[in-house]
């Protein structure tokens, strides 16, 4: 068996949300992959929080004629290859989001071939996942989030994530920092007020913050019961995250958009984080999120999935005996949905695995065909 075609697929997906009075008409980006085999075997994979018409050149261009007639068994040879085609001299960004969708593509391929789901082949250690969801976005007011917390709540999810910072250090010349985390210590509030204290909270700034603004914001909301911090500071630095942790207590997470497998490292050593949060649609695929979460085993900090894309990140959770909880991102769930037949859909907090072959779900094509037409402004998912 031999790949025969590696195909990208760039989308800009339109979505409508309305909930709890919010009317909005949005999109996310994403790059839907696919590998096919010279006996017809096709595997899928994805990639997004990144410009997508970009991924998809270097799919098309440069990655896939890379691999063409290579073993799409051979994932860790693959894996390799392409590292030293796209990241030669240790560079991130779009080359690893284009590694992680063609890797997710060829273990898609490789359960079916071998008549597993990927979840079994990665280890099998267990077949349902804690999910938690993220619910809590810029758009909405106060009293709109309160709401929203209420409503999935209602639906039976016990763990609820919302964001902060609203693009605080992008938006500078906008309002001032110190407004800014004003503003989120109340919106925490106003959620915690509404679930009660039984509720798991999280908050994310999406890398949004400088040292002292997030330090301060932190302090802010302590009270609350903040369950994990998730993407404090700018860039992710690894020595401030450290700092920030040693001056408030306050867990912190981080890693989602992490492309290569040093950074986790450097975040490890210098005891930045209390849970690392490797993406398998962003950071290389499942070949390189199976040794960041054995490098974070070797340190005894747990794995969480941060970044969206439940439905391919539940397989790395289910797999490893060290796989932690899922994030139903609203928006980004709301995407798949559109995009994919055959999802797993949350039960009490929970997602069962598939026991069909591969990722246990396919794309919709009409779909997606029609979606790619679409001319429409860029929007990334923040999670």
């Amino acid at each position: 068996m031999k790949i025969a075609k590696v195909t990208a697929i760039p989308l800009n997906v339109p979505l409508h949300v309305t909930l709890v009075g919010a009317d909005r008409h949005t999109s996310l980006a994403c790059c839907h992959v696919e590998v096919e085999t010279d006996d017809g075997l096709v595997g899928h994979g994805f990639t997004a929080i990144t410009e997508e018409d970009v991924i998809a050149q270097i799919v098309n261009g440069v990655a896939g004629p890379a691999i063409v007639g290579d073993d799409p068994m051979a994932h860790e040879a693959i894996w390799e290859k392409l590292y030293w085609k796209t990241m030669p001299r240790g560079q991130t960004g779009y080359a690893a989001h284009a590694l992680a969708a063609i890797d997710l593509a060829l273990w898609d391929l490789k359960g079916k071939a071998l008549g597993q789901p990927v979840w079994r082949l990665l280890g099998g250690a267990r077949n349902r996942v804690p999910v938690y969801a993220t619910f809590g976005f810029g758009f909405f007011d106060r009293e709109q989030l309160a709401a929203a917390a209420k409503l999935w709540v209602a639906r039976g999810f016990t763990r609820l994530k919302m964001t902060v910072g609203n693009e605080a250090l992008r938006r500078r010349d906008a309002r001032p920092l110190h407004d800014v985390i004003k503003e989120d210590a109340a919106r925490v509030a106003a959620v915690r007020d509404a679930v009660g204290p039984d509720i798991e909270l999280f908050v994310d700034a999406n890398c949004n913050f400088d040292l002292y603004h997030a330090t301060r914001l932190a302090e802010m909301i302590k009270p609350y019961g903040i369950g994990f911090f998730e993407e404090p500071l700018t860039q992710n630095d690894a020595r401030r995250m450290a700092e920030l942790r040693r001056a408030t207590g306050m867990p912190l997470a981080c890693g989602q958009n992490e492309g290569l497998l040093y950074r986790f490292r450097d975040l490890l050593l210098h005891n930045s984080v209390d849970f690392l949060q490797p993406n398998v649609a962003i950071g290389g695929g499942f070949t390189q999120c199976i040794k960041v979460a054995g490098l974070a085993a070797a340190f005894n900090v747990p794995i969480e999935n941060g970044g969206a894309w439940p439905f391919h990140n539940m397989h790395l959770h289910a797999g490893l005996a060290n796989g932690g909880m899922v994030e139903h991102h609203y928006l980004a769930v709301e995407l798949c949905r559109l995009l994919y037949k055959g999802l797993p859909e949350p039960e009490a907090g929970w997602l069962t695995l598939p026991e069909t072959p591969g990722l246990g779900f396919e794309p919709d094509r009409d779909a997606i065909r029609e979606i790619a037409k679409l001319p429409l402004s860029r929007g990334n998912a923040k999670g």
